[in-house]
């Protein structure tokens, strides 16, 4: 099965969908969000694999932007350690390093690290395309912060590992197929959805006491901008359960009621949260 993912060979995000889907995927990397669920809505990949939270940096928003925008339907979640290393060609060592490329994200979370040893950070837009620039410029006193993969991937040594300021560092991903293609009779545990409301005091509140009068447990909830409505929201929610129960159907009917607007982004099995050691 052929899954696209925003990076390079040796991102985070191709290490997360090997191990959820094994041996049986193929992975293709593309440079932007975008590009990913191009892919899948013109059927030149079966699934698209893309990371939606972290658990430092937050919501990824713009693949959460286009779940709900794209004709996409999601099938499964999973969960991935994030280890960075300190990656450069063989023959540096820690002192002789002076600039260090990466993911903005990556380079905010290893901050600790850089700054002790007064290093110059130069954002990229994927941590395996830092760690292949790297390899590929060859220009001494270069490093760059991305997964131990990416050493093997492109030749480079592990200098350091573990850099991040805060252990623990989690990142959720969903797989989505086009809608319409998702198998039938997947394990539906959890689900995600986005609606918006009207603009009436206790609108939000009305929505959200559905969930809670069928029992349905919030795991997540957060708002994003509608760009085409100026200071007007989306919400974004996952709950335990999934579309195929009858409390979950109900409460969706009752939603679809209240709310301005609805699109259930997809019900999945359950994958088990990773809990920080």
């Amino acid at each position: 099965m052929k899954v696209a993912f925003q990076g390079e060979r040796g991102a985070y995000s191709e290490a997360a969908l090997l191990a959820h889907f094994g041996a049986a995927a193929r992975p293709e990397g593309f440079a932007f969000s975008e590009q990913v669920f191009d892919a899948v809505e013109s059927g030149r990949a079966e699934a698209g694999f893309v990371p939606v939270e972290n658990t430092i940096a937050g919501s990824v928003g713009v693949n959460t932007d286009l779940l709900l925008a794209r004709p996409v339907r999601a099938f499964a979640e999973a969960y991935l350690l994030i280890e960075h290393c300190l990656l450069a060609r063989p023959g540096e060592t820690l002192s002789s390093v002076k600039t260090v490329y990466s993911h903005p994200i990556a380079l905010a979370q290893c901050r600790d690290f850089l700054q002790a040893r007064g290093l110059t950070v130069v954002p990229e837009y994927d941590t395996a395309g830092a760690a292949r620039l790297v390899a590929e410029r060859a220009r001494p006193g270069e490093a760059a912060v991305a997964s131990r993969g990416c050493a093997s991937a492109y030749g480079l040594d592990v200098l350091a590992e573990g850099i991040q300021s805060v252990q623990g560092n989690f990142t959720r991903f969903l797989a989505f197929r086009r809608e319409g293609d998702v198998p039938a009779g997947l394990k539906q545990e959890k689900t995600s959805l986005a609606f918006s409301v009207h603009d009436h005091p206790g609108a939000l509140l009305d929505c959200l006491k559905i969930f809670a009068d069928h029992a349905l447990n919030l795991t997540k909830l957060e708002s994003r901008p509608i760009p085409s409505d100026p200071f007007e929201y989306t919400f974004f929610a996952d709950f335990l359960g999934g579309a195929d129960d009858a409390a979950v159907a109900a409460a969706l009917a009752e939603l679809r009621s209240a709310a301005r607007r609805v699109k259930v982004i997809g019900s999945y099995p359950l994958a088990e949260r990773p809990r920080a050691s």
